[in-house]
């Protein structure tokens, strides 16, 4: 018994060593590659361009000279839309209408109800300069995004949106989504470099969509010779019993290695289970619209209990919604003090990260009679449940509002508080509705939730979120450093001087 365990032993340990020095150059070279374009990521998250402003733009709606949104919209031939709310413009409160998904909102004047013909474009110049705080730097281009691309990613998720670019050596640009008020991106010349390198290097973007098979064999490759050198590594360790402390280079390896193996199988496995999810994906928005609301039913007047309800204050939005029995409903968003908005970039990073509100809990009124609707939140995210699924109540399992992002709903989504509800077979998911806009936010197969947590606790290491935005880079960053100093340069020392004495024998 004692002689079958020793042979066993030593037949592991022969076979960890074989395939440790057999890796050893190809694991190195990948992970000075894939470590150090890794590294890009928390220096464009930490470092780069930042919004200025962190709430959306507010102004009082003056309930009383404004016309009645119902008017507007039948003189307008607007019967039917997906998007009918209130939002604040560059020389006033507008009422924006989308009529079909995808398609170019239409803007009202609130006063006298004439459209401003095109004014997408000006909207979304106006969002830029407020979340950028540039309000007189004039502006060098804006740009309509219909699609993904490399510098528009599919990570940041909306669609359609404009790109306004400023007039700065700089290059600063903020990408904007004018339905919902929010900033997709902002990048600058140096993010944009550093965004190609971290898609050259890191995922092979360069090659053609036609050569996807070859891309994830290429990655399946290097990244896979990490995952056996960190088990083999392992093996070693526990395997190979030594008396003293190795000297030199071949002792500083295999003592960072005790505290480095395990990090890097855990980012190489998490980044070979992310590829193998995601290979052969057409980026795409998960993104939908409600179905269209019947308008013209609408009230001839909007209920001046509205004032008293928001106390006369700023709102973020106020927009017209249909609850599961097509009832008209307002519903209004009120603005968050601004002094308790954070103010620096550092403030304002962790906030978007953290998922800090933006406004106070919404309230409901009946459109018809001016009743407040309690509860009306919860109900409408049921009945857009029941729009995008074709299933009722009893089908959600689980449902909850969703105050910060995390591992299943993270921060590309832009948009917080949503619901979310899970659903059981036949639709095996869960759903992230927003009710402002009777937007589905991102659908996730309960198939896809292992690699969701994989890729954002083993991968992006979320479980540091405690130390904040900047302290999990940091940590991030130092590990990946110290993978590439003790593992890579080291063990390819170690390799290059064992091939050169086996060319000398």
């Amino acid at each position: 018994m004692t002689h079958t365990l020793a042979r066993r032993r030593l037949d592991g340990r022969l076979l960890a060593i074989r395939w440790h020095q057999r890796l050893a150059l190809l694991g190195a070279l990948a992970l000075m590659l894939w470590g150090a374009s890794g590294l890009l990521h928390p220096v464009m998250t930490s470092f780069g361009p930042q919004q200025a402003v962190f709430l959306p733009p507010a102004r009082p709606i003056d309930l009383g000279a404004m016309r009645p949104v119902a008017d507007i919209l039948a003189e307008a031939g607007v019967t039917r839309a997906q998007l009918v709310r209130i939002v604040t413009g560059p020389q006033g409160n507008l009422l924006q209408v989308t009529e079909r998904e995808r398609e170019v909102p239409r803007y009202f004047r609130l006063d006298d109800g004439r459209e401003l013909p095109g004014h997408d474009r000006a909207q979304a110049v106006w969002l830029a300069r407020h979340y950028s705080g540039l309000a007189q730097t004039p502006v060098a281009s804006v740009e309509r995004i219909e699609g993904f691309s490399a510098r528009y990613p599919a990570v940041n998720r909306l669609l359609p949106v404009w790109r306004v670019t400023f007039d700065r050596s700089d290059g600063l640009s903020y990408v904007v989504h004018t339905e919902t008020s929010a900033v997709a991106a902002v990048d600058d010349r140096v993010k944009q470099r550093l965004q190609t390198a971290f898609q050259w290097v890191h995922t092979l973007s360069w090659l053609p969509r036609g050569a996807e098979p070859l891309r994830v064999a290429l990655i399946s490759l290097a990244v896979g010779s990490l995952v056996v050198l960190a088990i083999s590594g392992i093996a070693m360790l526990f395997l190979i019993r030594r008396r003293s402390r190795p000297t030199g280079v071949r002792g500083w390896h295999r003592t960072a290695a005790w505290a480095l193996a395990v990090p890097l199988f855990l980012f190489a496995g998490s980044g070979l289970f992310h590829l193998f999810q995601h290979a052969g994906e057409v980026p795409a928005t998960n993104l939908r619209l409600s179905p269209p609301v019947d308008v013209a039913t609408a009230d001839p007047g909007l209920p001046t209990r509205l004032a008293q309800l928001t106390g006369g204050g700023p709102v973020n939005a106020l927009s017209l919604v249909a609850d599961g029995r097509g009832v008209l409903l307002y519903r209004i968003e009120p603005a968050r003090p601004q002094a308790t908005a954070p103010a620096t970039a550092a403030a304002i990073r962790a906030a978007r990260f953290a998922g800090a509100p933006r406004s106070e809990p919404p309230i409901y009124v009946e459109a018809a009679t001016g009743r407040v609707r309690p509860d009306a939140d919860r109900a409408l995210a049921l009945d857009l449940g029941r729009r995008f699924t074709g299933l009722g109540p009893e089908a959600v399992e689980r449902m909850e509002l969703v105050t910060r992002f995390g591992p299943l709903y993270d921060f590309r989504n832009k948009r917080l508080p949503v619901w979310r509800l899970d659903y059981g077979p036949p639709v095996s998911a869960t759903l992230f509705v927003d009710t402002a806009t009777g937007v589905l936010v991102d659908v996730v197969a309960d198939a896809a939730k292992p690699e969701r947590f994989s890729f954002s606790f083993l991968h992006k290491w979320n479980f540091l979120f405690p130390l904040g935005r900047d302290g999990q880079n940091a940590v991030v960053a130092a590990v990946v450093l110290a993978l590439i100093g003790f593992m890579a340069w080291l063990g390819l020392r170690m390799d290059l001087a064992r091939r050169a004495a086996r060319r000398r024998r």
